[in-house]
């Protein structure tokens, strides 16, 4: 499989298949596609995976393309405006992620949930107690809200995280959360009460411009109803 991604900021990833070559994604991601691919909705998994995806903030079914009779092409867009992260699956190396992040996949990877060990990781932690986690063999697209900026944390290096800029790390990695410290800070300070602490080592992918961010600055400048 070969692709390419274009457009700003409401990116495609675009994926050219071999002959019998599969690609996975959740409904409505397809955006366009040549003649020959032909689509059909899986479990992918059993009916434990589908609730599993249900509660990480995925679509209980996925679509599978397929492409058959020859090269076939086939394009999933973003539904944000932001960027698509290429990222690569291996069985020594899986990837949590934040909900809705996942966009298409080869068939190889696999998407389940992931909860967080500690309650209050979850709760505080920005992005709610369950994440995704990709797991298997192949390239996986993802979502990223606003623009994607990497950090590659050492054993013990952290990093602290304001809540919901954080779009990816590495299943190495480990998530705690973090109080802001002093009364004035967290009443005053406009950042909240808690920050994500995010420990290596691993791979960390932030995110410039989270969906809920937007929604807050937005919405003051909403009409009412009557």
């Amino acid at each position: 499989m070969k692709y390419e991604i274009q457009g700003t900021p409401l990116p495609a990833a675009i994926c050219y298949l071999d002959a019998g070559e599969r690609m996975i994604t959740e409904k409505g991601a397809m955006a366009w596609m040549s003649p020959n691919m032909k689509m059909e909705t899986t479990s992918n998994g059993g009916v434990g995976k589908m609730f599993g995806r249900m509660f990480s903030g995925e679509a209980m079914f996925q679509n599978v393309y397929t492409a058959e009779g020859g090269p076939g092409m086939i394009a999933f867009a973003s539904s944000f405006p932001g960027s698509i992260r290429t990222v690569h699956i291996t069985p020594s190396e899986g990837l949590i992620v934040q909900k809705s992040a996942f966009l298409a996949s080869e068939v190889g990877v696999g998407l389940s949930i992931f909860f967080q060990k500690k309650l209050g990781s979850g709760f505080f932690g920005g992005e709610g107690f369950i994440m995704q986690h990709l797991t298997g063999q192949g390239v996986a697209f993802l979502e990223i809200d606003g623009y994607a900026i990497e950090y590659d944390l050492g054993p013990n290096e952290s990093i602290v995280i304001d809540t919901g800029y954080l779009a990816a790390m590495s299943e190495t990695c480990k998530m705690d959360i973090q109080k802001v410290k002093g009364v004035k800070n967290m009443l005053f300070g406009g950042e909240g009460v808690f920050n994500t602490l995010v420990t290596g080592p691993g791979k960390v992918i932030l995110q410039t411009m989270p969906i809920s961010q937007l929604a807050g600055v937005v919405r003051p400048f909403m009409p009412t109803g009557n």
